[in-house]
């Protein structure tokens, strides 16, 4: 089995000089979760290359067991120092995709074109295709037969409350659940910062970074069972 995880290439917090990117926990999570269950996985990103860590998710008191892990597994950290340019990926290759959040995704993702094809195609090959926290943000843009991705469709997502218990409401381009709502999507959530994870379809999203390991496992789930079909 093969998981393509699509990470942000963005670094820059708005205006505010201060740094983002990628959420650590929710990508060594669910990398973990994959690789555990003995999945091939496949790591890329806009730029390729190093993605830029959020520096917040390297603070202590956001370290989880699979953030201790990573920082001691230097083959991890080799294949996060070099992801595949995501204009050379292509969805044929994979049996799903995974999107870590962080707040870059908000910025790149939510209006890479590279990403909005790469999503669509998954969906038309019948692949499933995963979201945590503010990786939601890819599927702004994503639209299948005219109609956007989430419309009519249970999803979850980085809530509006979530967002002003960080402060950056008025930091972040759009607001992630607003964003969904708009397309059309049935939003829908737990209380903040509590893991909850939505499938619906092809589409599964999570909507914080306590829902990494579930939103990946989901994945799995999904992926078995489509096996047994």
């Amino acid at each position: 089995m093969k998981i393509l995880m699509v990470l942000t290439s963005h670094d820059r917090l708005g205006d505010t000089g201060e740094k983002t990117g990628f959420w650590l926990e929710e990508f060594a999570a669910p990398y973990y979760t994959f690789k555990d269950a003995g999945v091939e996985v496949t790591l890329a990103s806009p730029a390729g290359g190093q993605p830029p860590l959020d520096p917040k998710s390297d603070a202590e008191d956001a370290q989880t067991e699979a953030t201790k892990r990573f920082k001691a597994d230097t083959a991890a950290q080799a294949d996060l120092a070099h992801t595949t340019v995501l204009a050379e990926v292509n969805a044929a290759d994979f049996d799903a995709v995974f999107y870590p959040g962080g707040h870059g995704p908000l910025w790149d993702l939510a209006v890479d074109q590279n990403s909005i094809a790469l999503i669509e195609n998954f969906v038309q090959q019948d692949k499933p295709v995963a979201f945590v926290c503010h990786s939601p943000a890819a599927l702004k843009n994503v639209k299948v037969d005219g109609e956007y991705l989430v419309k009519g469709k249970k999803v979850t997502g980085f809530s509006n409350s979530e967002e002003a218990g960080v402060g950056l409401t008025d930091v972040v381009p759009f607001l992630l659940e607003d964003a969904l709502k708009d397309n059309g999507g049935q939003y829908e959530k737990a209380a903040d910062w509590e893991s909850y994870v939505v499938e619906d379809g092809l589409l599964i999203t999570g909507q914080n970074p306590g829902s990494s390991a579930d939103t990946a496992k989901q994945l799995l789930n999904k992926l078995d069972s489509k096996d047994n079909q």
